[in-house]
């Protein structure tokens, strides 16, 4: 049985949106070798873009089933089952196919491909600029060298976790959906400092600086966000009233339900 790395396998992505495209630049930075990267896309000028910047060579799904050491399904969920149908009878029966499609569960991909080696991956939006948060759950039928693949390959997009299956929904609403919870509470500060008289430019400006800087010293004080939390509250004081009326209106309860909401949907997806 062939072995893989980043440098040997023949690799085929099947779609290449933005997301796919985010995939396909740290397959690259990885380390992976460009002429053994074929991909498919419903547009032919979308194909001759991706060709000519990337020099990767376009194939049907068909032959890049049967050829790839990993096969990328980077798809929306509900073209799933047609594309299963065109792939399995060319699939390679040594390949590992890695499914990114939101709420399709690894056994549902296995049945409907023969039993293969399946990955199934849940990356975020920040995977565009190489810092996603991707959420990772093998098959047993997945090789140690296949494992080796996924993970090299994530690292180059951001940072990954492996947790059990039945924890994908649950993981998916925390940094799968995460961002765009972090942008609805950006968009509340913005209005609130606009209601209060400052121009909407600089009330931007004044927000997403604060976010990056909070964010950067959470990810490198090596302190939980409860202890930084704390420090910048005196008691009494101005941000202690702000965080008062936050308390009063159950942020974390708030939250919580926004994540049970988006972990339910996740799994009714299946």
């Amino acid at each position: 049985m062939k072995q893989i790395d980043i440098k040997s396998a023949q690799v085929g992505l099947i779609g290449v949106g933005n997301m796919g495209e985010a995939l396909l630049v740290a397959l690259l930075k990885a380390g992976a070798e460009p002429q053994k990267i074929n991909f498919a896309v419903r547009r032919a000028e979308r194909s001759s873009e991706l060709a000519a910047r990337y020099q990767i060579t376009p194939a049907s799904i068909e032959e890049m089933a049967a050829t790839s050491d990993v096969l990328m399904l980077i798809v929306k969920p509900q073209d799933l089952e047609t594309i299963m149908e065109r792939i399995a009878p060319t699939l390679n029966p040594d390949a590992l196919v890695i499914s990114f499609l939101a709420g399709k569960k690894i056994a549902t991909i296995e049945s409907g491909l023969g039993n293969p080696a399946v990955a199934r991956v849940m990356p975020n939006t920040p995977t565009l600029l190489g810092v996603g948060m991707s959420i990772l759950s093998y098959g047993s039928n997945v090789r140690a060298d296949q494992k080796r693949f996924v993970e090299t390959f994530l690292r180059a997009a951001g940072k990954s976790v492996e947790v059990a299956e039945p924890l994908q929904d649950a993981a998916t609403a925390t940094s799968g959906s995460g961002p765009a919870y972090f942008f609805a509470f950006v968009e509340a500060m913005v209005a609130g400092a606009v209601a209060m008289g400052i121009d909407e430019d600089v009330a931007s400006t004044l927000v997403v600086q604060t976010i990056v800087g909070a964010a950067k010293m959470l990810e490198e004080s090596g302190k939980s966000a409860t202890v930084l939390r704390e420090n910048v509250t005196s008691p009494k004081g101005v941000t202690y009233e702000g965080l008062q009326v936050i308390a009063q209106g159950d942020l974390p309860g708030l939250v919580a339900r926004a994540m049970q909401a988006a972990a339910d949907r996740s799994r009714a997806m299946a």
